[in-house]
């Protein structure tokens, strides 16, 4: 009978180890149905499906300190606010993809192609946009435009409206511009001469809605 305590011993402990297993899983393997961000046209954050909810927060890599809290009233806190609105919001990727749009809307705008330029602008901006393109079909002008190269596009201002976050982006790019009439007279611009171009763009969209698509809503060139 002796020989058969230390077989009693393995099966006990076999038993603890499975309740352990059971236990782990149980806590590791819980999700919340909410795993998966819903895309953004502004941030194309890659996710992947099955993310838990047991995020730990990393040290920072560069071994520094966590920064204070931004003062009031600076974009940093600006920045704080829409994020708080909207979880989802980076505005490294924000930058990225405001980019993007900038490029897409000066190239429809020069073609004259208004079916383009509807999704990405809000109404009182597109219908100023697709006057301008009206008024030079009228006058039989071509525009072409050629961006040379984009040196900046930075994030100068933000603001909460309501639930409505608004994003203001200075761009900086160098640009050739020509004008040309029904003719292939020259208008406007020279064809050899790049301009360094500074646009202040606003981009909005509420957050409350399920449409994550960001729109142009006002323009302006600095003071």
């Amino acid at each position: 009978m002796g020989d058969g305590f230390p077989f009693l011993d393995i099966i006990f402990f076999a038993m603890v180890a499975a309740f352990l297993i059971l236990r782990l899983r149980s806590v590791l393997g819980r999700r919340t149905g909410n795993e998966r961000e819903r895309p953004d046209q502004f941030q194309p954050r890659p996710t992947q499906d099955g993310d838990s909810e047991n995020v730990v927060k990393l040290p920072r890599r560069d071994g520094l300190p966590e920064q204070e809290p931004a003062p009031p009233g600076s974009l940093a806190a600006a920045l704080t606010q829409v994020k708080i609105a909207d979880p989802s919001f980076d505005e490294k990727y924000f930058a990225s993809g405001a980019r993007a749009a900038f490029e897409m809307i000066v190239d429809a705008f020069a073609r004259g192609d208004k079916d383009a330029l509807r999704p990405l602008l809000a109404d009182e901006v597109y219908d100023r946009f697709a006057a301008a393109i009206e008024q030079r079909a009228q006058r039989g002008e071509t525009l072409q435009t050629t961006l040379v190269s984009m040196k900046a596009a930075d994030i100068t201002e933000a603001a909460m409206r309501g639930s409505e976050a608004q994003i203001t982006v200075e761009f900086v790019s160098e640009q050739i511009n020509v004008t040309q009439d029904a003719e292939g007279r020259l208008v406007d611009g020279t064809p050899d001469e790049i301009e360094t171009i500074v646009d202040i763009w606003t981009f909005a969209r509420d957050t409350r809605s399920d449409d994550p698509n960001w729109l142009l809503v006002a323009t302006r060139t600095p003071n």
